[in-house]
């Protein structure tokens, strides 16, 4: 039988972590079989904001963005949403970050010009099919802080063992 984290803590207060959940119900005779995490896969991606943004000297639909991502300067970011402006608070995936669909992020040139991460969109996060713009970001933050498991759905489904006794 499979039931969710969220379903549980409607009925149950719970303060503890999947892992630790699994072990207690084991032991109180619940036996877990499994824990699923149905979160967004992607690692590496962080709060930022757009500083400014410029036209891409060699793109008619590119833009060159000064973002801040926490880190000791901000990042030239290379990018073709047509929704980018000075203010935003965007997921940026930096160097090193890994999206959904296993893309893994670098510093590279577009039409010769240097990017130093991606400013995302739901869909290369793995949210949602949407890659119509860059998702701007309402909620408070430091610039720079993860976005792993504040993004979309982080829900576990526990994967339980039904004895014949119950």
């Amino acid at each position: 039988m499979k039931i969710g984290l969220s379903w549980l803590k409607r009925y149950v207060p719970i303060e503890e972590d999947a892992a630790t959940l699994a072990r207690d119900l084991t032991m109180f005779g619940v036996n877990v079989e499994g824990i699923e995490s149905l979160a967004p896969a992607f690692t590496g991606v962080v709060l930022g904001k757009v500083l400014e943004v410029t036209k891409h000297p060699g793109a008619d639909r590119l833009s060159l963005c000064t973002v801040d991502a926490g880190g000791a300067r901000p990042l030239g970011i290379v990018c073709g949403a047509p929704n980018v402006a000075a203010g935003m608070r965007v997921a940026v995936a930096v160097e090193g970050a890994v999206l959904a669909g296993g893309l893994r992020i670098k510093k590279s040139k577009i039409r010769g010009v240097v990017s130093e991460g991606m400013i995302c969109s739901e869909s290369e996060l793995g949210l949602s099919e949407n890659h119509g713009g860059i998702i701007s970001l309402d909620f408070d933050g430091k610039t720079g802080m993860s976005l792993e498991g504040k993004l979309g759905q982080s829900e576990y489904v526990f994967d339980l063992e039904v004895t014949p006794n119950r």
